[in-house]
């Protein structure tokens, strides 16, 4: 029998004096949404704490959506931090909403966002912490539907087993679709398998249950992945898209929260998808096509939603805002409607280029605090070989600009452990940075040169599925260590800030990012060991993860750096963005010889095949220079 839907609050708030920051655990915030009549109830997850994951705007959209459906109320979670989780463990407490204070156990659907590899033990501790089994397969006809869906599902396997069906691609109409079909064959006395049989004939809904790992052919230590003889299931899960992007809500916040978050703001989807074609890039390949929103709509999303909940700033967010073909409109339609307001607009990144520097100094006002650009590789023949399509001339351009028109901070990011890099390589990142602080030097006034800052942060190269270098290796930690002592070395002025990311951390990420089905028992032995909140550099112990894998007999750091041959099967080709795997083999081949492909949306179509595969194409509102 179900657990009864009913406010616990009164259980958890005798933890709240116990714990760091208790607003994260406390209901009734101003603009939510959700109703206690409704008959069929969702309760949607962001595996990660309050203030980290109430601006995520992939959740935002879903519960705006779902709450606006006749008889379905939606409810939110965040994780509970290490302290309230033991607290509420030891209390007996389960894990509840946040809106009704329910336990999880007692809703219809659980919707897990999953926004990158390292929150995979984060699921484990949410259902353990929930009283729901952590498998599908051990739960009975009266557990809640576990599903999940968000921007990391395109090699779902290490995690599959702990959801009955996932979402790939974007939910906007899957998840309202999921959520109907359930209602109605609940309603009819449906079986569990029943229902997840037809959740399968929903397009773009995975369901784990009805496929199983094989090993026969060519293929990965991983296996790869096909229906279960007897299933009428799809061979090949594509991707769920939105078309008409301009139909959608461009602002789907509605709840002020109690707590300061990461990004407290408004935000403001202002276009989808990139087809820059960077071939490290997975969000490149998954969120084509490339759609945009008209001037018109942006700027009165903008007003509207400064009106509606009192922020003094607003993000135009997308993978690659300052890519929109009506950009500059925009942002001096916003400077004159926004003068003298005090409010500000932020874009996430600039284009590596003057006219990237020109709508920063659009949004930047008086407050030029630091700018970003993203070079990726420190020589030019590597960044052909990555399809960055800059080139040197391109950031010292855009840096003298900036340089020039005010600001004093410059960050440049890049990575490390690319396919083809060579120490020279590492060399020219130096190189670089050396050189972007001689010309702030050359630039700035002399009274304020001691306020030029240039800084690099440093990334390792992880392979990615669904990308053309899924084929490839990561570079082997101790490796990665040595380059970036080596980058340090380089770096002629001590001027010139270094940050470069864990080599442990990146190890695992690769780990989780290739590998199969045979990957699940270790996420279990490492939670089981302690590992939580992985994604939080204090948090994170390698060494759970290295004594989980030594009593499964599983190699790390062979699973991270063995590279794929072209004619294997590979564990994550049963869920697609739709993008043509001659495609990927294409860009790789092409990568070895250094040769550059254009962004489509610039020139013509490069044949990547999402477009026809899913129905959709790319949607300008302008022309892009």
């Amino acid at each position: 029998m179900r657990i009864p839907y009913e406010d616990r609050f009164s259980d958890l708030e005798p933890l709240l004096a116990r714990v760091e920051k208790p607003s994260r655990y406390i209901d009734h915030e101003w603009g939510t949404l959700s109703s206690a009549e409704a008959d069929y109830r969702a309760c949607l997850i962001y595996p990660d704490v309050y203030e980290v994951g109430l601006p995520n705007q992939g959740l935002t959209i879903l519960y705006n959506i779902l709450n606006h459906q006749e008889g379905i109320s939606c409810e939110r979670a965040y994780l509970p931090w290490i302290d309230m989780a033991d607290a509420m463990r030891e209390a007996n407490v389960p894990f509840l909403s946040l809106e009704g204070a329910a336990p999880l156990a007692s809703f219809d659907v659980v919707g897990f966002h999953i926004p990158h590899e390292m929150a995979c033990t984060n699921y484990p501790e949410a259902l353990d912490l929930a009283g729901i089994p952590l498998f599908a397969k051990d739960r009975d006809e009266d557990d809640p539907l576990i599903i999940a869906g968000g921007p990391s599902v395109y090699n779902p396997e290490p995690v599959a087993a702990f959801f009955d069906a996932i979402l790939i691609g974007e939910g906007e109409e899957s998840l309202v679709e999921v959520c109907r079909t359930h209602q109605r064959l609940r309603d009819a006395g449906a079986s569990r398998i029943e229902i997840l049989r037809a959740l399968a004939l929903v397009p773009g809904t995975y369901v784990p249950a009805l496929y199983e790992e094989c090993h026969d052919g060519p293929c990965t230590e991983h296996g790869y992945v096909v229906p279960k003889q007897g299933e009428d299931v799809p061979s090949v899960v594509y991707k769920r898209v939105i078309a008409d992007f301009s139909s959608t809500n461009p602002v789907p916040q509605t709840v002020m929260p109690y707590a300061q978050l990461v990004h407290d703001r408004l935000s403001v989807e202002v276009l989808r998808g990139c087809a820059r074609g960077c071939r490290f890039c997975q969000a490149g390949i998954t969120y084509r096509p490339v759609r945009e929103r008209t001037p018109d709509q942006v700027v009165s999303a903008v007003m509207g939603g400064l009106k509606d909940t009192g922020y003094d700033e607003v993000s135009l967010t997308s993978l690659s805002t300052t890519d929109h073909s009506c950009c500059s409109q925009i942002l001096a339609r916003l400077n004159r409607r926004l003068a003298d307001t005090g409010i500000r607009v932020s874009i996430p990144s600039q284009r590596l280029d003057s006219f990237g520097v020109d709508m920063a100094l659009q949004v930047a006002g008086e407050k030029k605090g630091g700018l970003t650009f993203a070079p990726e590789a420190g020589s030019q023949r590597l960044r052909d070989v990555i399809n960055k399509n800059v080139t040197e001339n391109d950031l010292e351009r855009a840096t003298r600009a900036a340089f020039e028109a005010g600001w004093r901070r410059v960050k440049l990011y890049f990575m490390m452990g690319l396919p083809g890099e060579r120490d020279e390589d590492i060399v020219a990142i130096a190189n670089l940075a050396d050189k972007t602080y001689e010309l702030a030097r050359e630039v700035v006034p002399k009274a304020q040169r001691g306020n030029v800052s240039v800084s690099i942060s440093c990334s390792v190269f992880i392979p990615k599925a669904q990308t053309p270098f899924q084929w490839c290796a990561q570079t082997p930690d101790e490796e990665v260590k040595r380059r970036q002592q080596l980058l340090l070395a380089s770096v002629r002025n001590r001027a010139v800030r270094v940050h470069y990311h864990d080599a442990d951390t990146s190890l695992l990420e690769a780990v989780l990012s290739r590998g199969g089905r045979d990957i699940t028992p270790l996420i279990v032995g490492a939670w089981k060991r302690g590992a939580r909140f992985d994604a939080w550099t204090e948090q994170f112990d390698l060494s759970r993860w290295e004594d989980a894998a030594a009593e499964l007999g599983i190699d790390l750091r062979a699973v991270a750096s063995t590279p794929f041959d072209l004619d294997m099967r590979l564990p994550w080709e049963h869920v697609s963005p739709g993008v043509k795997r001659g495609f990927l083999e294409r860009e790789y081949r092409k990568s070895l010889e250094g040769e550059t492909t254009p962004d489509c949306t610039r020139t013509s179509c490069t044949g990547c095949g999402i477009c026809p595969t899913i129905h959709a194409s790319n949607v300008l509102v302008g022309e892009r220079g």
